[in-house]
């Protein structure tokens, strides 16, 4: 029984409040984008092998169904698939499987570059450089290159002759790798120099740009780049110059963070045993 005046009859509304969404600039819809392209080459990727000849079909299958007993079952450590033995129509299907995964990777790499630089453009301190942050897409993979600028016009990522990330610098390195650690291609880290020669006869060129690209494979594994992926560190001092007419122009010193295609494994010619052993 109601105590109050009105009638017992009146209907409960209950409001709800809308959840406000945030994204980067609206860059939600390009991780859907992505997943719908994924799946669609997925689908198109299994009516293809649908379509193949039998003694195709019995060779992927016994890929996946067994990877390393499939390569062991051709001697001399030779995959036919990948030496050239198999059938040329499964040749040519094949080098569409690697097409169809190189152009899949190219569009993931391109979603990336697009999120990094929304992210970078979030962060007021990373304004001076943004510029000198380069992404691209190579026939190697994805390049990444943090190049130097002027010293003292603000958009330096290291001190000069000194393997210490500057703190903007590692933010922007921080951000990079927050967004590589959604690929899961390998990663290859770079240090380059300029010309001019370390006053040290214990230390120099070669030493300080391993230091460098040490530093920056810290940064991404702080910022959630799992360990395995990072394959290699290189240090090249100043043999691959960005400006080869100018030796010490400031560019000449940047990181460059490569990752580079991955292959499907079934095209990747077999190891011998002999030949893993060390």
């Amino acid at each position: 029984m109601s105590s109050g005046g009105g009638s017992s009859n009146r209907p409960i509304i209950i409001k709800k409040a809308a959840k406000k969404h945030h994204g980067h600039h609206g860059g939600a819809w390009k991780v859907a984008y992505a997943d719908f392209v994924t799946a669609m080459m997925a689908f198109f990727m299994v009516l293809w092998i649908m379509g193949m000849d039998a003694s195709a079909k019995d060779m992927i299958q016994g890929y996946f169904q067994n990877p390393l007993g499939f390569k062991k079952a051709y001697g001399g450590g030779q995959n036919p698939m990948s030496s050239g033995n198999a059938p040329q129509s499964l040749n040519l299907d094949l080098q569409r499987l690697a097409l169809m995964a190189r152009e899949a990777q190219q569009t993931r790499f391109v979603e990336t570059i697009d999120h990094i630089r929304d992210r970078l453009e979030e962060i007021p301190e990373l304004e001076p450089l943004r510029e000198q942050i380069e992404l691209i897409v190579t026939a190697e993979g994805l390049r990444i290159e943090l190049i130097e600028g002027e010293e003292g016009a603000g958009g330096i990522f290291f001190q000069s002759g000194s393997a210490r990330m500057l703190s903007p610098a590692r933010i922007a390195v921080e951000v990079i790798g927050q967004e590589l650690a959604n690929l899961p291609n390998r990663i290859v880290l770079e240090g380059h120099t300029d010309a001019a020669q370390y006053g040290s006869q214990q230390y120099s060129n070669w030493e300080l740009s391993v230091d460098r690209a040490n530093s920056a494979r810290r940064a991404l594994l702080a910022s959630g780049v799992a360990a395995p992926r990072i394959v290699e560190v290189r240090g090249y001092a100043d043999r691959q110059l960005r400006v080869p007419a100018n030796p010490l122009d400031d560019s000449n010193r940047r990181i460059s963070i490569l990752l580079p295609f991955t292959e499907p494994a079934i095209l990747e010619p077999a190891q011998s045993a002999s030949a893993g052993a060390h």
